[in-house]
């Protein structure tokens, strides 16, 4: 199938209920387009410099959301058009990110990354870090970012059971933490090979690359 019959296929699918973020590091620009001509806005890419030169040459009506591991240096080239930061995996992060934004004049939405795969190679806040941050007298300071909700990556792996057991964790948190924060209401958990079993166990947001575009490239 095309790109552009991919979109299709996921938007009827997921309804208005759920996001779909366009992965789309490593892509062409052309291979972008294909997916904005058929009406897809929210894309995500894992490398700053790479999303900030599709930004400068693409529609300035898309919403770029950064879902990888973000070195704080790189953060002062993406805060003046970042839409959502998926990956805020610590205090210095955010602190940087608040820092950036209001260089810009901005509010800066993010999601906490929280760790549930089993994986060493994964990202994330312990459950307990991520209450410890919003708890924190210095999150109540930032004023030009604001935590919207909850990302997670889940085990790569084939055994349904377990990825369940992950994201209904996470779901679990997600509730709790909306109970005090109001402003929660994404929870972005799925991708390519799992977002089918993490929306049936709450995800509003995927994050879909290989699905829409093909396997990844390697550059």
């Amino acid at each position: 199938m095309s790109i552009q019959a991919n979109i299709h296929k996921f938007k009827e699918e997921l309804g208005e209920d759920v996001t779909l973020v366009a992965v789309s590091k490593t892509k062409l620009v052309s291979d972008l387009m294909q997916a904005y001509e058929a009406g897809q806005r929210v894309f995500g890419e894992n490398k700053v410099q790479e999303m900030e030169a599709k930004w400068s040459e693409m529609p300035k009506d898309i919403q770029w959301h950064m879902i990888g591991h973000v070195q704080r240096n790189k953060v002062k080239y993406m805060a003046p058009f970042v839409s959502l930061i998926e990956a805020v995996d610590s205090k210095r992060l955010l602190k940087e990110v608040n820092k950036q934004a209001k260089k810009n004049d901005r509010t800066i939405r993010c999601l906490l990354q929280i760790k549930i795969a089993e994986e060493d190679s994964k990202f994330g806040l312990s459950t307990e870090e991520a209450k410890e941050l919003l708890a924190s007298d210095a999150f109540k300071e930032y004023k030009n970012v604001s935590v919207v909700g909850l990302m997670g990556m889940a085990t790569f792996t084939d055994n349904e059971a377990q990825l369940r057991s992950e994201f209904s964790k996470l779901k679990r948190l997600f509730d709790d933490f909306s109970k005090t924060h109001p402003a929660f209401e994404i929870l972005s958990m799925g991708m390519s090979g799992d977002y089918k079993i993490a929306i049936e166990e709450g995800s509003n947001m995927v994050r879909v690359g290989s699905a829409i575009f093909g396997e990844r490239d390697t550059h």
